[in-house]
Parts: structure tokens; C-alpha cells; sequence
């Protein structure tokens, strides 16, 4: 059981943007930052040290043995769109609330996958290494309009749809392929297969999330069924795409050109030596995996997420949480808010309100959701209640993780 009694001590890594900062330190809690990833050992170091909350990027893997040794931890806060570097499943069980930012960074990255549609289409970064070299060279071959052209979409969530809507209003043909069922924007065209998107798009551009399943999506039988001198681009997850595969393609002419702003392995800290197989390509766009980083996309994160981490400690909210169930209740006045964490099975409800009616304490406002394996409860209990509830609730075979709020 844990309560709100103690500062609440917060670790940010990885340059989490300052507005973060001073939101949760306006709050009094205790924040410490570190500009770059930690890995096992050492998050392990850190959170045994009695951390409370937790904000990441992309490159800090939390798993399941370093949420073990954090048991003070409540929450975690992914300050970016994938959680996939988090162990969701060992978080939920320990009780701990995972947030990220679905939304924030998605016009960043769509612009991103613009400018380098555009730029490969007219084979910018040939012309500008030329002209670096001394080359003056205004030959038109091979540089193309957008408009006219085609271009499928692999992955149609926030980011996919909002490309199809500027590639759309570009003037290109915009097709798209989903394992989900997803409701096709403007006149973009579902595509039954991966395979008939790729015989139909001259530009094909990857939005698919970091599920293990993804591992190794696009691979060499891809890259051969694209059609001759088409684009490819991967904004997505280092993973889901054979890198020696593309530098093939790309070096028999099979592909014109390719942007990728996600690798396997990534430095850990700026200055660190990048290394991959698509380095020395004249028509290849490398970005640090930037696709989110605008000065814009990060302050909207840090603030959102920042936000999410305190209604949860000071609220018990777990809106838009990843690994919990989702809900969130206005406190009445003059109560005290229990939060209970518990495996989903029936009669727990029951059971709790039996403990409170058999100590006459009233219910003022209540409210269940359930995820999976686990069901989260918020109770508004009046302040004048017996420390015994408590121990009975925590007691409870279903109960995960009890906290008591203000």
C-alpha cells in the first residue's frame, strides 16, 4: 500500500524538453535529469535510489528486472509515441500507470516525411552534394512533381492518416494498407495486400508501430516488389525494415531513392559514432531518428505527458494510460481517494463495498474499468474512516497495488 505522504521524487532522462520540468517542480516534486539513456544496470541504480516517477524517450529500455528493483515506482512517462521500450505487462503487474504523448509529435513527423518525399523526388541531396563538390549539374533526369504521382501508406494511425491528408492536398494518389480495419480519409484507397500497394505506389512510406511482430516486416521480397525507381521511407522503428536489403536495392538502381530516421541500433548520447549499412549513399536521407523533434512537437509532449504523470499521482486518473485501465473520476469534496489496482475477475467490486459497508463508511463517488487481466477502482470514501479498511482492502487476494490520495 502506498500513500501520498512522502515528496514524490521524479528521474527525467534523455533531454525530456524543460517544460516537463518546471511543471512537475511547480508541483513540489522532486525532479533530477540526466541528458541521455541509462542502460539496465544502471536505471536499476537509479530507480533502487526510490524513484516515484519516471520519464523516458525512446532510446531507455525499462524491463522487467528493472521495474523490480524499483518498488517505490508509480509511473512511467514515455515522452514520445511508442512504448514498446517499456515492458507494459511487468509494469501493470507491479501497479505502475504508463503514459505517452500518441498525438503530439504527429505533425512533426508527417512534415518530415514531406520534405523528404519531395526532396528524393527531385533528387535534392545529389544536386546539393554536387554543387559542395564544385559540380554544376541542372540535368533534369530523374527529378520529377509529386503531383501526379503515387504514394502508399504502411500503417494508417495518426501519423498515416495525417500523411494521406498533405499528400492528398499535394496532388499525389494516395494508397494505404492496415491489418486494422480503418476507415479511409479524403479519395485514399485501401489496399487489400502489402503486395498491391507496392505494385501501385512510386513512394512507399512506413507507419507501423514497434509490436515484436513487426520485427523484420520489410525485407528483401518487399524492396524487389517495389516498382523500379520508386522512393522508400522509414519514420517507424529501426526493426521492421533489413538495412542490407535496402542498400541493395538502392546501389543495383532498382530504388531511386530512400529516407530513414530510425535505425536497429542508435547512439546513446550525441557525439556517439552512428553506424549502419545505408551510410555513404548519395540518395539516401539519414536523420538522427528526429521525426518528433521540433521545438514544438517537444514542449507539447513534455507538457502532456507531465500532466498525465501528476493527475495520476495527485488523482488517481489513468486517462489515455496504455497498461491500465482508462478512467478518471472529479473528486467529491471532503472525501478521501482510495485507488485500488486488482486483477479482473468477478465480485471484487462486492467485496470492497462489503469491507466499507461493514465499517459503516459511505461511499461518496466510485467508478470501475477494466483492462485484460486487471480492473482499476476509484473510491471517494468520507475522511473520518478506520485505518483497518485499508489493511482489509490491501489484504484482498485480487488487490495489485492500493494507494490512498487526498
Amino acid at each position: 500500500m502506498t500513500s501520498q505522504s512522502d515528496p514524490v521524487r521524479v528521474l527525467f532522462l534523455e533531454n525530456i524538453h524543460p517544460v516537463a520540468v518546471e511543471r512537475m517542480r511547480s508541483e513540489g516534486y522532486l525532479v533530477e535529469t540526466l541528458g541521455r539513456a541509462l542502460d539496465e544496470d544502471e536505471l536499476i541504480a537509479k530507480l533502487s535510489e526510490g524513484v516515484h516517477l519516471l520519464g523516458i524517450r525512446s532510446k531507455t529500455q525499462v524491463s522487467a528486472a528493472a521495474l523490480a528493483a524499483a518498488p517505490h515506482l508509480r509511473a512511467i512517462g514515455a515522452f514520445c509515441i511508442g512504448t514498446d521500450q517499456i515492458d507494459l505487462r511487468s509494469a501493470a503487474e507491479s501497479g505502475i500507470a504508463v503514459f505517452n504523448a500518441p498525438f503530439s509529435n504527429t505533425r512533426s513527423v508527417v512534415e518530415l516525411a514531406v520534405a523528404e518525399i519531395i526532396a528524393l523526388t527531385r533528387r535534392l541531396t545529389e544536386k546539393n552534394a554536387g554543387m559542395h563538390d564544385g559540380v554544376w549539374d541542372k540535368d533534369a533526369e530523374g527529378s520529377h512533381e509529386v503531383r501526379g504521382r503515387s504514394i502508399g501508406i504502411v500503417g494508417y494511425g495518426n501519423i498515416g492518416t495525417q500523411l494521406s491528408v498533405l499528400a492528398e492536398n499535394l496532388g499525389l494518389k494516395v494508397y494505404f494498407y492496415d491489418t486494422a480495419d480503418k476507415l479511409a480519409l479524403g479519395n485514399a484507397q485501401r489496399c487489400a495486400t502489402l503486395d498491391e500497394l507496392l505494385e501501385l505506389s512510386d513512394i512507399v512510406t512506413l507507419h507501423v508501430d514497434g509490436r515484436p511482430g513487426n520485427s523484420g516486416f520489410f525485407g528483401e521480397e518487399q524492396f524487389a516488389r517495389m516498382r523500379p525507381r520508386s522512393i522508400f521511407l522509414n519514420l517507424s522503428r529501426g526493426f521492421v525494415i533489413d538495412h542490407e536489403a535496402l542498400r541493395k536495392h538502392l546501389e543495383n538502381g532498382h530504388l531511386a531513392g530512400a529516407a530513414v530516421d530510425v535505425f536497429p541500433k542508435e547512439p546513446k548520447a550525441k557525439g556517439d559514432e552512428f553506424q549502419s549499412a545505408l551510410r555513404g549513399l548519395p540518395n539516401v536521407i539519414l536523420t538522427p531518428h528526429i521525426g518528433g523533434s521540433t521545438e514544438e512537437a517537444q514542449s507539447d509532449i513534455g507538457s502532456f505527458v507531465a500532466e498525465k504523470l501528476h493527475k495520476y499521482v495527485q488523482e488517481g486518473s489513468t486517462t489515455l494510460s496504455v497498461n491500465l485501465p482508462s478512467l478518471n473520476l472529479q473528486q467529491a469534496p471532503g472525501t478521501h481517494r482510495i485507488a485500488l489496482l486488482h486483477h479482473n475477475v468477478p465480485g471484487v467490486l462486492a467485496d470492497v463495498n462489503s469491507i466499507l459497508a461493514g465499517h459503516k463508511v459511505n461511499v461518496e463517488g466510485q467508478i470501475l474499468a477494466t483492462r485484460g487481466e486487471f480492473g482499476y477502482l476509484l473510491s471517494d470514501i468520507a475522511i473520518d474512516y478506520p485505518a483497518e479498511i485499508l489493511a482489509q482492502l490491501s489484504n484482498m487476494a485480487t488487490t495489485v497495488q492500493l494507494r490512498v490520495l487526498s
